[in-house]
């Protein structure tokens, strides 16, 4: 008597087991990138431990075939507590495909970068991250010459690229922000932006005064500052909304490290946090729980971010295409002890 021929695995097998649809099945056997991190995971791994056999016309996720390597990351400055999450999130997805992460810092200049990309070249990586503030022409037309698949996180410059980027929901979060204060009672609310040529800034800046808008609340240009992101600008710019005859009763700083100099501001002059001053941040990094008192923002993904990125240039490495445009990740507004209801 023949042994019998188990059945086939088929992609409805694999999406019926792990409660999902065929075309999620699929998405994640052609690369696409529109797929929840956990829910891509799950399915490599079953397709993995099923034995699934694809046909000729899909193509298995390279995850599962091969491991080791090199990726780089390519940061303006790694040094920044939005870069040390950056790196977490990468190193633990690379770490699980057995992959190491390269680090590296953009040199500015006329030869921006050509030491960076000889190097890149002698290393042969699987991928390429850019966590950079800005992509320029010639940058992208150096990348591009390496043949290299290449991924933007966060991209916060306006450049015009082709390479596909992942972010998070600014807009969003800059309305959940002002919102929050809003509903605290706040109408004078001040905001410190980041640098206006990043895009990210924009957006949260129109999040802002759309929230303002919508809650029938004449904004006040008199009321933003432009900063650059870092603790420096947060304090000295907290110093100037506080010297204005009519000054906030809030303040909403558009990174966390902005945050933690407008609490510096507040400080040296003798008031409290948030008794005398709300304040919210952006990005949740580490140290908004650590400050005292801990720090009301909002949660952008950092580290879910380079961890897609990761997994999105591990699926490509079989010569299919990298996903076009961009993909977002929404963000959350996380509630500490930074803010409180309007002082009657």
């Amino acid at each position: 008597m023949s042994d019998s021929i188990e059945p086939r695995v088929t992609v409805a097998d694999i999406a019926a087991e792990a409660g999902v649809s065929r075309a999620t099945v699929s998405k994640v056997l052609n690369g696409r990138s529109d797929v929840a991190p956990a829910t891509r995971v799950q399915i490599e791994a079953m397709l993995v431990t099923r034995g699934y056999v694809p046909t000729k016309r899909t193509k298995r996720p390279v995850v599962a075939e091969r491991r080791g390597g090199l990726m780089e990351m390519l940061f303006n400055d790694p040094s920044t507590p939005w870069a040390a999450e950056m790196i977490r999130g990468a190193e633990a997805a690379a770490r699980a495909a057995r992959v190491g992460i390269v680090v590296s810092a953009l040199d500015s200049g006329p030869g921006r970068g050509q030491q960076w990309l000889e190097d890149i070249a002698d290393r042969s990586p699987r991928g390429i991250i850019l966590a950079l503030s800005e992509l320029t022409a010639a940058d992208h037309t150096r990348i591009a010459k390496l043949g290299v698949p290449a991924i933007l996180v966060d991209p916060v410059g306006d450049s015009e690229t082709d390479i596909p980027s992942i972010g998070a929901g600014n807009w969003g979060g800059g309305m959940a922000a002002t919102q929050h204060l809003i509903d605290l009672g706040h109408r004078r609310i001040g905001m410190i932006t980041g640098p206006m040529r990043f895009l990210c800034s924009q957006a949260r800046l129109a999040g802002y005064r759309a929230t303002l808008e919508r809650a029938r609340i004449v904004a006040d240009d008199g009321l933003v500052e432009h900063g650059d992101f870092h603790y420096s600008s947060g304090f000295t710019l907290a110093q100037a909304l506080l010297d204005r005859p009519e000054p906030p009763t809030a303040i909403f700083a558009a990174n966390d490290e902005q945050a933690l100099g407008v609490y510096a501001a507040i400080q040296q002059r003798g008031l409290r946090v948030p008794a005398d001053l709300s304040v919210v941040g952006f990005d949740d990094v580490p140290m908004a729980q650590w400050v005292t008192p801990p720090l009301t923002t909002v949660r952008q993904p950092i580290a879910e971010l380079a961890a897609l990125a990761v997994r999105t240039l591990l699926v490509h490495q079989d010569g299919s295409e990298m996903p076009e445009g961009r993909v977002e990740l929404s963000t959350k507004l996380v509630v500490r002890g930074s803010t409180a209801p309007l002082a009657r």
